[in-house]
């Protein structure tokens, strides 16, 4: 009896087994598939006479015209451009609404950084598009005013793009930063100003280095999310922007190339990795000095 009770399953594990078939199934599994995409000339299933290769790669490495290479280095600045931005406008916010005292105030707040989840991205998408199109609010406003004579660029461009990935994805950055800016003492920022530093210096030796997990995490999960949109960028960038996801979602719609198409994921992902490992070895490297000091 006790030999066969050793070897049931705890409880904790029963608890795990359905996040870890969801892993599985909905990322581990989908991922497999376009990896052994990407290594056949065509789709094995409805083509048997595909063959294993990595012309694929070879493709993209070898890119004479430069449209691949270009789409990559669009998607990573994009990215990076909108994890700044959002990191900027993320932390103070987070910070204010860690430190407030007000109950109700907090909850409000709080309620106002949610709410925008709440819509679909194509929503949120299309409302940039009526703000920022030459028609759209803000010329409309700018020329009747007489301060400009013909509408600004503010759309179809990286600049449109990046407006409307930071609105979409700001409040991943806030709610992460807040749990962490809310477990950090204040009397250890109380005592730094105590012993003469200022409240400027005081944030930047104290409740910064501290909140790095934070940034680490908040920046990570925009990064992501954003190198890996499509439906913002296709929408806000017209033809001016062309990403990675843009590329991968053509050559399933139009050129009928899916092993190309998971190549191109590979590589995205890949590229992605090396970026998130370096960002997070940096950062806590940061933090472990900052732990020294």
């Amino acid at each position: 009896m006790s030999s066969v009770a050793s070897h049931r399953p705890s409880p904790i594990a029963w608890l795990i087994a359905p996040a870890l078939l969801l892993f599985l199934l909905f990322f581990i599994l989908p991922f497999a598939v376009m990896v052994v995409m990407s290594f056949f000339s065509g789709n094995p299933i409805s083509n048997p006479n595909a063959v294993l290769t990595t012309r694929h790669y070879q493709r993209f490495i070898e890119d004479s015209a430069g449209i691949f290479h270009d789409a990559l280095w669009e998607t990573l600045r994009i990215g990076l451009v909108t994890t700044v931005v959002s990191l900027l406008i993320g932390y103070p916010l987070a910070h204010w609404m860690a430190r407030m005292q007000s109950r109700l105030g907090h909850a409000l707040a709080l309620m106002a950084v949610i709410a925008p989840l709440l819509t679909g991205i194509v929503v949120r998408t299309f409302a940039w598009m009526t703000i920022l199109q030459d028609k759209g609010v803000i010329n409309t406003t700018l020329i009747s005013w007489g301060l400009i004579s013909k509408p600004l660029p503010l759309m179809y461009n990286e600049f449109g793009t990046v407006v409307a990935l930071v609105h979409i994805y700001v409040p991943f950055m806030v709610l992460t930063l807040i749990g962490v800016i809310a477990r950090i003492d204040e009397r250890l920022e109380q005592a730094a100003r105590s012993l003469g530093a200022g409240r400027f210096r005081a944030f930047l030796e104290v409740t910064l280095p501290l909140s790095l997990p934070g940034i680490l995490a908040g920046s990570l999960l925009v990064f992501a999310l954003s190198i890996s949109a499509y439906v913002t960028p296709s929408l806000m960038g017209g033809t001016d922007v062309l990403t990675l996801p843009m590329l991968i979602a053509q050559q399933l719609g139009t050129s009928f190339n899916p092993s190309f198409a998971g190549a191109l994921g590979v590589i995205l992902l890949a590229v992605c990795l090396v970026i998130v490992i370096a960002y997070n070895a940096i950062l806590g490297r940061l933090s472990g000095e900052q732990g020294l000091a």
